[in-house]
């Protein structure tokens, strides 16, 4: 009978805990909604580290760059140069090889992949929102304009390996292309006017309005309880803001955050390549987090095929520090002094993702266009 009674005592006592808890979690969630459904200006300041001139979340902007660019001649020129393999050196491979539509205007691989099949080094880079980045193009930032940034591609051997001044005698023996550059340009194909058209087609790629665009308008309902508390960690605990903001949700500037695997396999020195400034050793640009949910795998190399693996690599600080024969070594990369141990929940790390996924939408479907022949 004694034993009864614990049991039964026991059963009450669990039924009063789990009665708290549901309680507990649906004030929190109360709470935050409350907190959320207000404009943004009103929202609970983001967790930022001195320093950082953040800007704080808006909404994308009311406009159809895609529609609107359709209309204009030297943008649909420019798409039919994107989707052209005959820019290529073999004449198999085409910009689209590499920043497909329909995978996020990236290629879903590791690394890219491109002529004789070679791999290169680092992931591609969606184009979403390209025209955001001003003279920062590239992982580590190597061309200051997108139609320099072009030609990087278009002559590297283990991409699209055409010699660049080649090009434009081979797209004007194709008569319909000539016509083409002659009424957008009213002269014959140049290299300028090739990097010109292809940069005004891709300064039209962009995210479309996701369900985060329409919480930070105001509709509170399209948001869940979740993902209400993956904004807020976003903002707060996880210190995301301090690199991800304003509209697009970067900084757009070059951070190391511990992914350097120096005198590693893997090895990759980012920005210092570029700048040769020990400072920049393993710092590499800041991605837009805007439809981050399709533009995966993720980082520089490629290496993590999810978001969760990526929010629990924050997770854990990444503070990494030199062995005894590294001590000395001026070129040790150092992780940037926002980096710290987060010490997130499961919950908040769930949390995170659903966030994510909820300020990501999938872009338009593209369809190829007919070559001039």
């Amino acid at each position: 009978m004694k034993r009864s009674i614990l049991i039964v005592g026991s059963f009450i006592i669990l039924c009063s805990l789990n009665s708290y808890t549901i309680n507990h979690f649906k004030s929190e969630a109360d709470s935050l909604r409350a907190l959320y459904s207000r404009p943004v200006a009103e929202w609970p300041k983001p967790e930022i580290d001195s320093g950082i001139r953040y800007e704080e979340m808006q909404a994308l902007p009311k406009e159809n760059a895609w529609a609107e660019g359709m209309k204009d001649p030297e943008v649909q020129l420019g798409k039919l140069l994107f989707f052209d393999p005959r820019l290529s050196g073999s004449g198999q491979i085409s910009c689209s090889s590499c920043h497909e539509p329909d995978l996020a205007w990236t290629d879903g691989r590791r690394v890219s992949l491109g002529n004789d099949h070679l791999q290169g080094t680092r992931n591609t880079p969606t184009l979403l929102n390209v025209f955001i980045y001003g003279g920062n193009y590239f992982w580590d930032g190597r061309a200051n304009s997108l139609n320099n940034q072009i030609f990087g591609p278009l002559s590297a051997h283990h991409e699209m390996d055409m010699d660049t001044a080649l090009l434009p005698g081979k797209l004007q023996a194709i008569k319909g292309y000539d016509s083409l550059f002659r009424a957008v340009y009213k002269s014959r194909v140049s290299l300028n006017n090739i990097g010109t058209a292809l940069s005004a087609f891709e300064k039209t790629i962009r995210s479309r309005k996701s369900r985060f665009d329409l919480f930070l308008q105001g509709k509170d309902s399209a948001f869940t309880d979740q993902e209400i508390k993956g904004l807020h960690v976003f903002r707060t605990r996880a210190r995301c803001m301090n690199c991800h903001y304003g509209t697009y949700l970067t900084d757009k500037q070059f951070h190391n955050i511990g992914l350097t695997y120096y005198k590693r396999k893997y090895e990759d020195l980012g920005r210092y390549e570029i700048t040769k400034d020990t400072s920049d050793v393993g710092k590499f640009r800041t991605p837009s987090l805007r439809d981050v949910a399709f533009t995966g795998p993720y980082m520089h190399n490629g290496l993590f095929p999810d978001l969760e693996q990526i929010i629990q690599l924050y997770n854990s600080g990444m503070m990494i520090r030199p062995g005894p024969e590294l001590k000395d070594d001026r070129m040790f990369p150092k992780t940037d002094v926002i980096m710290r141990p987060l010490r997130l929940t499961l919950e908040e790390r769930n949390a995170l993702v659903a966030f994510l996924n909820a300020a990501s939408n999938r872009p338009i479907h593209v369809n190829r266009p007919e070559l001039p022949k």
